[in-house]
């Protein structure tokens, strides 16, 4: 930073305090998919406050303005970093991987699996969704109550299975999803304690949380070995990552690091993609008149399974899932730390300051979005997007550190939710859509509907209507 720079940094003010009490604070921020709004009202879209001294926890700052996260967002180097407690937390006990790595070692890894995600290269390992979600789909009958939670858990762990590892994990839902949720829980639980037990404490909750990444390590360990013992072997991510290199050292990335980037792969192909098929599908058995639009654009495609090529026809769908994850997006907010004095939002951010932005407040927020909590799939029509700020919707994030898998989660949902439409009509059986954030945001319990077959040789007449 130049003489000039700095001068004109320390010129700005610091954000505005806080006002709410201290407990209403630390609920606010335990409570991070709702809390942002409250500190925003309270406070203003960049306000600052202490839970204790700085050897307990560092000082916040939460942005909540599109101005103010893009200033977080497109730092393009270590200024603002993911070496936030929570982050920090998630290396220890999962491994570092491209999600949690700082500046420094994340750099390499970029250059190394950029190429690995390309829209192109996804492809090939993204077809299987349609598969999969025909093969769950053909085991419901017509009229049947559905948790759409544990269905397109079941849809999305089978999809990854089959296109990322090779394997059928059909029957490994909670052996990969108990020791996940586990692990993450725990993360988030002690980083947003203002007073924490030691990390060498061999604490319950420390154990559970250790022995749930140990299982999930045996498992990667496990793919890889096999993969490498063959390399016939038909897992394509697993394939692509032991043969990726750094363009600029060559080097390739060791079988611990490969094993650590499965995991969070693991965890963001088949949790948040599970979570947006599940919202998605709720809002569309709520809202007939959109659900049968999805219903009429996939019907106009070939009746075989569907392609990743049919993606480029199913623009009314993708716009349907961009507003599933405007409403209910996987990751709430995010989390970095100022490693040097920065500017968000028009204040001066000091140096070690945990910086909190919150993605679901500006992607609900009323002063941007005309009617917000309102399920409306054109806010993203082609029309509609001209003139938005590119940073009052960032549900892959932005900048550098931008989501690397966005391509394939929203191929692998497009593919899932058409099939799914394709083949039954949803009913949602529940007004509310319950939330809870463990780590991520998922649904705080069953999620029942009634599903109906397309086919009218298979349906059954006597279930027309849908019980209150």
């Amino acid at each position: 930073m130049t003489d000039t720079a700095s001068a004109d940094l320390a010129s700005l003010p610091l954000p505005p305090k806080n006002p709410l009490p201290y407990r209403r604070r630390a609920r606010a921020l335990r409570s991070f998919h709702t809390g942002m709004d409250e500190l925003r009202d309270a406070g203003g879209p960049v306000t600052r406050f202490r839970l204790g001294p700085n050897w307990v926890m560092p000082p916040i700052v939460v942005a909540t303005s599109p101005q103010a996260i893009r200033d977080i967002l497109s730092v393009k180097d270590g200024a603002v970093d993911k070496t936030s407690l929570i982050l920090s937390e998630l290396r220890r006990v999962l491994g570092g991987n491209l999600f949690n790595l700082p500046y420094e070692q994340w750099l390499p890894r970029k250059r190394t699996l950029q190429p690995v995600f390309t829209k192109q290269h996804v492809r090939q390992f993204g077809g299987h969704m349609a598969e999969a979600a025909e093969k769950v789909s053909a085991g419901w009958k017509d009229g049947d109550v559905v948790d759409l939670d544990a269905e397109c858990r079941t849809l999305t762990l089978r999809a990854l299975g089959r296109s990322v590892l090779g394997l059928d994990l059909t029957d490994h839902v909670e052996d990969i999803a108990e020791p996940l949720r586990t692990a993450l829980t725990y993360v988030a639980d002690r980083s947003l304690r203002p007073v924490r037990a030691p990390r060498w404490l061999p604490t319950r909750a420390r154990r559970r949380a250790f022995a749930g990444s140990d299982a999930l390590h045996r498992l990667a360990g496990d793919i890889l070995a096999r993969c490498r013992a063959d390399p016939a072997t038909d897992a394509p991510l697993v394939q692509a990552l032991i043969a990726a290199r750094d363009p600029e050292s060559g080097k390739g990335l060791s079988d611990s690091e490969i094993a650590d980037e499965l995991i969070v792969f693991l965890f963001a192909g088949h949790d948040t993609t599970a979570t947006t098929l599940t919202y998605a599908m709720w809002e569309l058995g709520r809202h007939p008149e959109i659900q049968d639009r999805v219903a009429a654009e996939v019907a106009a495609l070939p009746d075989r399974e569907l392609e990743p090529d049919d993606v480029a026809h199913l623009g009314y769908t993708v716009q349907v899932l961009r507003e599933a994850l405007r409403l209910c997006p996987p990751g709430p907010t995010g989390t970095r730390l100022a490693t040097r004095d920065v500017e968000v939002g028009g204040y001066r951010v000091p140096a070690g300051t945990l910086l909190i932005f919150g993605r679901l407040a500006v992607q609900r927020d009323p002063t941007l979005w005309d009617r917000p909590l309102t399920f409306d799939p054109e806010r993203f029509s082609a029309e509609n997007m001209k003139g938005r700020d590119r940073w009052q919707y960032i549900p892959f994030g932005g900048g550098p550190r931008a989501c690397i898998g966005d391509h394939f989660a929203m191929l692998e949902a497009t593919l899932g939710l058409a099939t799914f439409i394709r083949r039954v009509e949803i009913r949602s059986l529940e007004d509310e859509f319950p939330l809870a954030v463990p780590f991520t945001m998922v649904a705080d319990g069953p999620i029942p509907a009634r599903v109906r077959s397309r086919n009218p040789m298979v349906r059954n007449e006597d279930d027309l209507e849908t019980p209150t």
